[in-house]
């Protein structure tokens, strides 16, 4: 197994922290242009279709609906009380369900599919069902013994019955949205989430036989302390979760208008989220938590340590996955698909993706083909991000480049890096040393080649590393 350990240096971290992006992909989506058409799409579908082996599918479906809203969110969001929202939207996605499927041989078996929202348990049970079924009906649902079908909870918007509807159709592994546990911050942020109702729903999730449940919380909400933080990782390390995702808070309120009912002055400072970002990792190591990269954990035995000690752990737009070879095919509000190469996202506004596909037209409105370069970079950050290491020599040969001549201007960029202990430059590889892991992002940031160098004021819509 890779060495997982993280060497917590203080002081480097506060002069690295600077923001950047996540990398589910690269380019990123601020790339993206409006030359990427619905006949592109079909294009590239039907060159997959050709492909001597046509690679797997994975779905996403963009639920986009909540019933509150919590004021840290920044996802693309509808929030509303009223639960008839959902079947106009969900006729659209039907419609658009119906197109997209029409571009893929019926034999391309969907081997990962996830929901994702906003609140994707906003939908009722019969919703949720009937959902299920369209897709089915229109796609090569997998076997069981080999499928990832994954989906976002709130546990204060559903029931174990719930839970075992979704067991029924097909779901095996859960996401629970949690943030924080203390009283406090879940007034603050307008989540108030009673631990024993989060234990109802995991519990639930762990009798339908789920083959694991991931747990998010966000470090940096108001009124958070390294002390009451420490409680809360206490208190659902008990709970027992297969992963964990612990999300540092970038509050941004000049692009997410929810954020401007949080008081930056009950924010907690730069250097307390330091104490709480070391306390949680230390506390998630003495639980025998491996740290996987850019925020996620999983116990030692979970399918994410698995795939990095054999080299098929991989990184997309659900984050860490071990389904990096199938094309992924996204639909609804502002989905981002990626399919050989050629990124293509929706609308982000209801009133737009409808009026698309009323006219019986793809919601497209954006994309992005890779060149060879992107594909270049795109697999070095990916080596990064998933195993802290790249091999030189095997990227030289694999792209057919002089990795010195090619990259001279970043090898220098990392030489102060490596002065600082965070990585280690030689002939053969470029290493990243325990004290650079919890950096990762930003030695990915100088392989993309569309970031600006000097800056953190162009980097607005990006968080902190930290």
């Amino acid at each position: 197994m890779q060495d997982s350990s993280i060497e917590f240096d203080h002081e480097m971290i506060s002069r690295y922290n600077r923001s950047g992006p996540r990398y589910t992909s690269y380019p990123t989506a601020v790339k993206f242009h409006e030359n990427v058409s619905e006949a592109e799409f079909k294009r590239t579908c039907q060159a997959g279709n050709d492909d001597l082996v046509p690679a797997p599918l994975s779905l996403y479906f963009h639920i986009p609906f909540c019933d509150t809203v919590c004021f840290y969110c920044a996802c693309n969001k509808i929030v509303t009380k009223h639960k008839s929202r959902a079947k106009d939207y969900l006729s659209a996605l039907y419609q658009e369900i119906e197109l997209v499927s029409q571009h893929f041989d019926a034999d391309r078996e969907v081997q990962q599919l996830h929901f994702g929202g906003g609140t994707p348990t906003f939908l009722s049970e019969d919703e949720i069902s009937g959902l299920m079924w369209k897709i089915k009906s229109h796609f090569n649902a997998c076997p069981s013994s080999k499928k990832d079908y994954s989906i976002e909870i709130d546990p204060r918007s559903v029931t174990p019955h719930y839970i075992h509807v979704l067991s029924t159709l097909g779901f095996n592994r859960y996401s629970l949205g949690v943030q924080d546990v203390d009283l406090k911050v879940q007034k603050a942020i307008n989540r108030i989430q009673p631990v024993a109702k989060t234990m109802e729903v995991l519990e639930a999730c762990r009798d339908s036989g789920a083959k694991s449940i991931n747990i998010d919380l966000i470090y940096g909400l108001p009124f958070q302390t390294a002390s009451s933080f420490k409680e809360t990782v206490a208190a659902v390390i008990e709970m027992n979760p297969d992963r964990l995702s612990i999300f540092n808070y970038a509050h941004m309120p000049q692009l997410f208008k929810p954020q401007r009912r949080i008081n930056e002055a009950d924010l907690p400072s730069p250097e307390e989220k330091l104490h709480i970002l070391k306390n949680t990792v230390e506390q998630l190591g003495t639980a025998d938590y491996v740290y996987i990269g850019m925020d996620h954990f999983a116990k030692p035995d979970d399918e994410l340590v698995v795939a990095r000690a054999t080299g098929a752990l991989q990184r997309n737009f659900q984050g860490y996955t071990t389904h990096g070879n199938c094309d992924l095919v996204a639909m609804g509000v502002s989905s981002i698909s990626k399919i050989r190469g050629v990124f293509s996202q929706n609308c982000k506004d209801e009133a737009s993706y409808m009026s698309a596909l009323n006219a019986g037209s793809l919601p497209i409105v954006k994309g992005y083909q890779m060149n060879e370069e992107d594909r270049l970079r795109a697999y070095i950050i990916q080596q990064l991000s998933c195993y802290n290491r790249v091999d030189r020599q095997a990227v030289s040969a694999r792209f057919g480049i002089d990795f010195q001549a090619h990259f001279k201007d970043e090898l220098e960029t990392l030489l102060p890096m490596q002065q600082d202990g965070l990585l280690e430059i030689s002939e053969q590889s470029i290493e990243v040393s325990p004290k650079g892991r919890l950096l990762i992002r930003n030695i990915c940031m100088v392989f993309d080649e569309y970031l600006p160098k000097h800056q953190d004021e162009s980097n607005v819509r990006y968080s902190k590393a930290i």
